[in-house]
C-alpha cells in the first residue's frame, strides 16, 4: 500500500467516525449561535471578513477561546471591517481578551482589516494570492493558508500543531517539529489537490487531536490506533 493509500485511510475512517465538520464556523445571526456545516458553499465578503479574524485570532489559542472572542466582537457589531478600523484599539483588545495575546491581536486585526478593505475585490472573487496575505504583518504561514482554504476555498493544506503530532504518530512523519512548508508539501504531493477535501481532512484532524491524539493520548475507542506506531498496550 502506497502513501497516497494510506492517507485516504486515515481520511476515511476519521469521516465515518466524526462526520462532516463542515469548517470554518461562522456565526449566525443570533450571535450565541454557529453556523458549522457550510457545505462548502460560497462565502459572503463579511463572512470571509470574519473567518479571516478568527484565523489571527486562533493563533497560539484553542477554539473554545476564540469562539469567546468572535462572539464578544459580533455582540459589539465589530465583524464589519469599517467598524473594526475605527474603534478604539484598546476597546478592540479588551474584547478579544478571551483569545490570548490580546494585545498584539488586536494591532494584527488592525493591521488585517486595512489590508482586506484595501483587496475587497480579490476577496469578492477569491482572486488574493498566498503572497499577498503573507505581506501582512501578523499574517504566517498558518493564518494565511486558513484563510485561503476556509475563506476563499484555495487548495492549501493548513497545517497546525495537532497535524504535526497525529501524523508523526503514525509514522508519515520523521519528526513532530518537521517545518510547516516540508509537511505541507506533504500532503499537496499525496493528495489530490482538491479544496473540498483540504478543508474536510483539516477539519477532522483537529476532531480527532482534541478527542484523542492529545500530548497525552488518550488510546481507548481510538479508530486509528491499528495504525498508530505510538500506541499504548
Amino acid at each position: 500500500m502506497n502513501v497516497k493509500e494510506k492517507l485516504m485511510i486515515v481520511y476515511k475512517k476519521l469521516l465515518k467516525t466524526y462526520g462532516e465538520q463542515g469548517w470554518w464556523p461562522i456565526l449566525s445571526n443570533e450571535h450565541s449561535e454557529y453556523n458549522t456545516l457550510f457545505k462548502h458553499k460560497e462565502k459572503t465578503l463579511n463572512e470571509k471578513f470574519e473567518i479571516s479574524i478568527g484565523a489571527i485570532l486562533t493563533q497560539n489559542t484553542a477554539w473554545r477561546n476564540v469562539e469567546k472572542a468572535v462572539i464578544n466582537l459580533k455582540s459589539n457589531g465589530l465583524l464589519v471591517p469599517e467598524e473594526v478600523l475605527s474603534v478604539d484599539i484598546k476597546k478592540l483588545a479588551e474584547l478579544i481578551r478571551p483569545a490570548g495575546y490580546f494585545n498584539i491581536k488586536a494591532k494584527k486585526i488592525k493591521e488585517f482589516t486595512r489590508f482586506f478593505l484595501s483587496h475587497k475585490e480579490d476577496f469578492k472573487k477569491n482572486t488574493l494570492s498566498r503572497e499577498e496575505l503573507l505581506s501582512v504583518w501578523g499574517v504566517g504561514l498558518e493564518t494565511a493558508d486558513s484563510i485561503l482554504l476556509y475563506a476563499l476555498n484555495k487548495p492549501f493544506f493548513v497545517v497546525d500543531a495537532y497535524t504535526k503530532r497525529l501524523f508523526y504518530r503514525l509514522g508519515f512523519f520523521s519528526s513532530e517539529r518537521i517545518n510547516y512548508e516540508d509537511a505541507q508539501d506533504f500532503f499537496h504531493k499525496n493528495l489530490s489537490r482538491d479544496y473540498k477535501l483540504f478543508n474536510e481532512y483539516h477539519a477532522l484532524i483537529v476532531e480527532h487531536a482534541k478527542q484523542h491524539c492529545r500530548k497525552k493520548p488518550y488510546c481507548e475507542g481510538c479508530v486509528l490506533l491499528g495504525l498508530c506506531r505510538f500506541k499504548k498496550d
